[in-house]
């Protein structure tokens, strides 16, 4: 995956390794940080449009955030379509996990699906839930999943 900062620079380093520059220089200005990982998606004609974000809250101080942006000529029904942003966030997890345990920074993966039963992405919510609670993550859905319904939603 290519990331960037929402100001459209380009982060050259691997993931992981830009996350734990981050987390060191706001340490080191006396913030303390929580991590959420979400993604969105657009469907375009054939084609699927994916925005996958890191989210870095500084508590009581705002935040910003990592993106990456891809698009995918495929056919997917919505639960199909669910599953595969829950897939992209639990990938961007794992890779940065190791960083956040080692700075003990609690990490959130954000999917963008309603909880209540008469929304169409509501039929992947339990196996979004397991998917992502079997990985060790905390797992929040909309409302409360803004990373996917708000930020990710922004830049998709």
């Amino acid at each position: 995956m290519k990331w960037q900062k929402l100001d459209g620079s380009v982060i050259l380093l691997p993931i992981a390794e830009a996350v734990k520059l981050v987390i060191e220089k706001e340490i080191e200005q006396g913030n303390s940080l929580q991590i959420c990982v979400g993604c969105d998606s657009q469907v375009q004609g054939k084609y699927i449009s994916f925005a996958t974000v890191i989210v870095f809250i500084r508590k009581g101080k705002g935040g910003f955030m990592y993106l990456s942006k891809s698009t995918e000529h495929i056919k997917m029904q919505i639960k199909e379509r669910m599953i595969y942003e829950v897939t992209k966030s639990v990938t961007v997890a794992y890779d940065i996990a190791p960083v956040l345990e080692q700075y003990k920074i609690p990490l959130e993966v954000h999917a963008d699906i309603n909880c209540e039963a008469h929304f169409k992405s509501n039929t992947a919510l339990k196996e979004a839930m397991g998917y992502i609670r079997g990985m060790g993550y905390e797992f929040k859905a909309k409302p409360y999943a803004f990373a996917s319904s708000s930020c990710a939603d922004k830049v998709v």
